[in-house]
């Protein structure tokens, strides 16, 4: 999708409807699937935001962010994801948070994001965080900058997600569950699933009304 193109049309994404949990649960691990709304109130989630930041690359092409977490003693150790983490107290709002972590993570300024709409929360079972999505963009070719969280960017075309052969299904193995099949996205050779990929199949039901 040529960038020009998706920046025309933020204000129809802006007003348009979202897919809520029934477009994230088309990507959702059987585990979320247990969690009633009931329930997830009682475990008090703790609160984290993140951005889908678009852009474009040197073709004028349409883009968005997901990094490679770091191997480290966690969860989401070495899981893709998109910039963001944990609120802070000092943070005034979740969107405050998601642009500060976004700076702190890929170094990309807060002034030069234009946050124009929040999508759906996802609860994260393993973790116990309640995630809110925002989606942003940059008028230009960013330079990333990757922290110590940080192991690779990943710079994907909207183009790629937007095609239905993206969409698949894998078994794999985490901290917590062994061989579990589960639904994903198959982006630029990475296997994207869980929280990440529930986001995604709400921000491309979105984009199909462009």
């Amino acid at each position: 999708m040529d960038f020009n193109y998706f920046k025309k049309n933020i204000s129809t994404l802006k007003n348009s409807p979202l897919g809520g949990l029934d477009a994230q649960f088309s990507l959702a691990p059987k585990l979320r699937l247990r969690y009633s709304q009931e329930k997830i109130e009682a475990l008090n989630p703790k609160k984290a935001a993140v951005i889908a930041l678009f852009y474009p690359n040197q073709l004028g092409e349409t883009c968005f962010l997901l990094t490679l977490r770091a191997n480290y003693n966690g969860t989401h150790s070495s899981q893709i994801s998109f910039p963001g983490g944990k609120f802070d107290k000092k943070d005034r709002s979740l969107k405050n948070t998601a642009l500060r972590e976004t700076f702190e993570e890929v170094g990309i300024s807060s002034n030069s994001i234009s946050i124009f709409k929040q999508i759906t929360d996802v609860f994260i079972p393993p973790s116990n965080f309640m995630v809110t999505p925002f989606l942003g963009y940059v008028e230009e070719i960013p330079s990333f900058t990757k922290n110590h969280e940080v192991e690779e960017l990943i710079s994907i075309s909207l183009k790629d997600l937007l095609n239905d052969t993206a969409i698949s299904t894998t078994t794999l193995s985490t901290s917590y569950a062994k061989n579990i099949e589960v639904p994903c996205f198959l982006l630029n050779s990475y296997v994207v699933w869980g929280a990440t990929a529930m986001m995604l199949n709400e921000i491309r039901e979105l984009l199909k009304n462009i």
